[in-house]
């Protein structure tokens, strides 16, 4: 997103005790920051540390769909089908070094020569199928080859780009380790936290929305659309993988318009259903479901999206969803266009780095308290809580964006948008689930862990959530919410 973005991410970062992971459950007295550092392994914690260090836990690549800010739209559709042959690539790489941890034991170079070579090979082709549709449209080719490699991400360092980010372990198995979770890629014991271990006050003004002593709009408008109780999921993104079917390698929750799918136009959408009550809303809002890793398995447990894709336990709807619109703190809010795309959060964090990273998780009666790299483990009582508050910048031109970012922005740190761009009403998305069981550690393993679907290489890690909102609200409706918010009145 630029400078501003990553300005306007710093006062959510996670704000947790120092070692705060080294927590004990209820009082029972088993302790989180050991868990993985000595449980499981047959010879003590000392060689546990020392495997771990030779260990590749995951795989790091250029994200170069974020790269490509200049794509001729005549280019786009072609550019986002081989972008997301470069994620089935990732993923397939991944899958084969889950595989063969044994021969990873035996040979020191194993994962180089017969993993990341044969991956660099398979991306720089596709990078140059990229560099072709971009010219062919009129667009100036680039040298898209230098990030064509890959790295391992060693168990010590998991992320590559990002800075803490939690310990990667499991179970020994073959003569080797995986990375944690009921299909070995995540999540793992140092991926929570209690959250009455989490200091107070963390909780921040969401951007934009304006206060008392603001001069800006104060007004809001909430729509209602459900929590998709008929279950509408698919794991497509029509956003970043238009025509590709499984292009986002997990299952997204929908609600709002019934009619977003890989393959959907403009046009269907415009004209799908929707499950919102005033049905002038036909946006679409969708978002990776979450799933309680019981030991049981959904319907898509051998699906793409699902079990082939490491997504794996029990789907969980939220108990709650809150879509709200509200104003900006410094100006008035201008209309959205019509099939504008807004992407917040990022769904390769682990990898990429927190840069882009926009979730809040907490627990319902403790949201003064929030974290994100690290999933809550909520009191009895409580739900576990996850708010996203989206760019509301435009740049008064473009609903979308070849990264699918910089045709918006977050605001500065005084409120105000970048220069050259136009105040929008803020959506913020609150989703509560009180279906959500706290895990426990039983006789050193994590029972009932919950986990974000995600891309199977960024292990489950809570800092890939993200959400997504493409507007489909018909005219009148978009001019009575910019006068609702303007005029500092709250409607529905």
């Amino acid at each position: 997103m630029g400078r501003n973005t990553r300005k306007r991410r710093t006062p959510l970062a996670t704000k947790v005790i120092a070692g705060a992971a080294a927590l004990a459950i209820g009082g029972g007295g088993l302790v989180w920051a050991n868990f993985y550092a000595s449980a499981h392994e047959k010879n003590g914690g000392h060689n546990a540390t020392k495997s771990g260090q030779a260990r590749v836990a995951t795989i790091n690549c250029p994200d170069v769909g974020q790269k490509l800010t200049k794509v001729p739209r005549k280019a786009r559709w072609g550019v986002a089908r081989e972008l997301a042959r470069l994620d089935r690539q990732i993923t397939e790489a991944y899958s084969r070094l889950a595989e063969t941890r044994q021969a990873q034991a035996g040979d020191a170079s194993y994962v180089d020569n017969a993993i990341l070579g044969p991956l660099k090979d398979k991306r720089r082709a596709t990078l140059d199928r990229i560099n072709i549709n971009i010219k062919r449209a009129g667009g100036q080719g680039r040298d898209l080859g230098r990030f064509a490699r890959c790295q391992g991400v060693p168990a010590d360092q998991p992320g590559g780009g990002m800075n803490g980010g939690g310990q990667d372990g499991g179970n020994q198995d073959g003569g080797g380790q995986d990375n944690g979770g009921q299909a070995g890629n995540g999540p793992v014991a140092d991926d929570f936290i209690r959250i009455e271990d989490v200091q107070p006050g963390t909780r921040n003004l969401p951007n934009g929305l304006a206060a008392n002593g603001d001069t800006g709009s104060t007004g809001s408008f909430t729509t209602v659309c459900g929590t998709n109780e008929n279950a509408l999921r698919n794991s497509d993104n029509v956003i970043v993988a238009p025509g590709v079917s499984n292009g986002a390698q997990h299952q997204h929750d929908y609600v709002g318009n019934q009619a977003n799918t890989a393959f959907a136009s403009d046009e269907d959408l415009a004209g799908g259903d929707t499950s919102c009550q005033n049905r002038g809303d036909r946006s679409s809002y969708f978002w990776p479901v979450l799933r309680i890793q019981d030991g049981t398995q959904d319907i898509d447990q051998d699906q793409p999206g699902g079990g082939q894709d490491g997504n794996v336990g029990k789907i969980v709807a939220p108990t709650e969803v809150n879509l709200k619109f509200v104003g900006n703190r410094t100006s008035e809010v201008v209309a959205m266009p019509r099939a504008l795309r807004i992407i917040t959060g990022d769904a390769k964090a682990f990898t990429n780095g927190l840069g882009n990273a926009n979730t809040a998780w907490s627990c319902t009666g403790f949201e003064d308290r929030q974290v994100t790299d690290k999933y809550p483990i909520c009191p009895e009582g409580s739900g576990v809580v996850r708010t996203s508050s989206f760019q509301s910048c435009w740049d008064g031109q473009n609903t979308d964006s070849a990264n699918h970012r910089t045709h918006v922005a977050f605001v500065g740190e005084d409120g105000s948008c970048p220069n050259g761009f136009q105040a929008i009403p803020q959506l913020q998305v609150r989703l509560v689930y009180d279906n959500i069981p706290a895990p426990q550690a039983d006789n050193g393993q994590l029972v009932n862990p919950y986990a974000v679907d995600t891309f199977p290489e960024q292990l489950h890690k809570p800092i890939t959530d993200h959400n997504d909102f493409i507007n489909f609200f018909d005219e009148n409706l978009m001019n009575e919410m910019v006068q609702c918010i303007n005029s500092g009145q709250d409607c529905q």
